[in-house]
């Protein structure tokens, strides 16, 4: 069969790039053709896009960056429907997923046929942001897989439907690393605290220079490390360094977080492998206008939290440090409390537990590509 792919960031082309691997194992015809990063290249396949050439955030940069964006988007349409998959797979990145889900869709109802199917692999976070983009999802998606166990409530209960809960890839994916130890990564003589300050530019511009101020007073006690994202160039990081003791690593999270003390984490994915490896950690997200994000996620947000650690134990279980509560002062403060002899160290610890108890230990690509197959086999027939 033919599976198009589209992955708009780093996160995206790891996951995506494992569930072609176990798309592989299930269809040994399996033709890829994807936007996407490295990772899913390695997979095999055709990369019409890279995923760098696609992820802007903030309103200032998408604005500036809309012809690219516009000319992205109609590319990949053009390209679906000149190639004619079986299938299109979406996987997270919701702006620009959801406008190709919606495109598909029409271009089907024209044609009056049921390929390619729609299928939506992690789900878009809309019980936080956007909830209104349910009715897109239910008109345009055929099946959507969800990573995260609080999502089939949210969808197949509050808004009647149906999704495929396939556990969480980000749990596999920090097991699996465990268990071969893949990348090493230099180990001096002191612990480390890590600083994953984002995978945009945007975001380790607002993040990153508290983030060192931070730990400044750490420095003969502890090895600082930055994780450097795989998106982003390590010459961007220079101005950020010039003058600190950082030590900047390039792709190699999960070597980092293997050896980590502590870890000062900006809110996404990395929240939850830093959990994943039972690091304590600060979780950190500043905005350029702080007082208008603390009205908007007052009036706009529907969940109680930002990282992915508490809103799947339903519980504060990391400190998070958002919009007007984002300070040096106040990183520093949470950060020395969960440093070996701080006296919340032992209860993040095992507030950890409960997240992993609740995520279990499903291999997600590998169910979520049985699951597929499956569902294009039973439509073919």
């Amino acid at each position: 069969m033919k599976y198009y792919l589209i992955a708009g960031e780093a996160s995206g082309d790891l996951h995506a790039s494992h569930l072609m691997r176990a798309l592989k194992e299930q269809d040994q015809q399996a033709d890829f053709r994807f936007f996407g990063g490295d990772m899913m290249a390695a997979e095999g396949g055709t990369r019409v896009k890279h995923y760098r050439e696609l992820a802007y955030m903030g309103f200032l940069p998408v604005l500036l960056h809309l012809p690219t964006i516009m000319r992205n988007i109609k590319k990949c349409k053009q390209d679906i429907l000149q190639w004619q998959p079986d299938v299109v797979i979406l996987v997270d990145y919701p702006g620009f997923n959801l406008n190709i889900a919606k495109y598909v869709h029409g271009q089907r109802l024209k044609a009056n046929c049921q390929t390619p199917k729609i299928y939506y692999y992690i789900s878009p976070k809309i019980w936080a942001w956007k909830e209104y983009r349910i009715k897109n999802i239910k008109r345009d998606v055929d099946e959507l897989f969800s990573i995260l166990p609080f999502e089939v409530d949210f969808f197949e209960k509050k808004h009647h439907y149906p999704i495929h809960y396939v556990g969480n890839p980000t749990a596999q994916e920090v097991r699996d690393f465990l268990e071969v130890r893949g990348k090493r990564l230099e180990v001096r003589e002191k612990p480390i605290i890590a600083l994953l300050a984002g995978s945009r530019q945007q975001e380790i511009k607002e993040n990153l220079p508290a983030m060192i101020e931070a730990t400044r007073h750490l420095v003969d006690r502890y090895d600082i490390v930055l994780a450097g994202a795989p998106s982003i160039e390590t010459t961007y990081y220079e101005p950020f360094l010039k003058g600190s003791t950082v030590r900047l690593v390039s792709d190699k999270t999960y070597p980092l977080l293997s050896k980590a003390t502590a870890a000062l984490v900006t809110s996404g994915t990395a929240t939850l492998e830093t959990a994943m490896f039972r690091v304590p950690q600060v979780v950190c997200y500043r905005t350029s206008s702080p007082r208008l994000a603390k009205w908007l996620r007052r009036m706009f947000l529907k969940v109680k939290y930002v990282s992915l650690v508490n809103l799947i134990a339903d519980q504060e279980i990391v400190p998070e440090l958002v919009a007007d509560t984002f300070s040096v002062e106040s990183i520093r403060t949470c950060l020395e409390k969960i440093l070996p002899g701080g006296n919340e160290r032992e209860k993040m610890l095992e507030g950890y537990e409960e997240v992993h108890r609740r995520l279990g230990d499903s291999q997600a690509p590998r169910v979520a590509a049985q699951k597929m197959y499956e569902l294009l086999n039973k439509n073919t027939n």
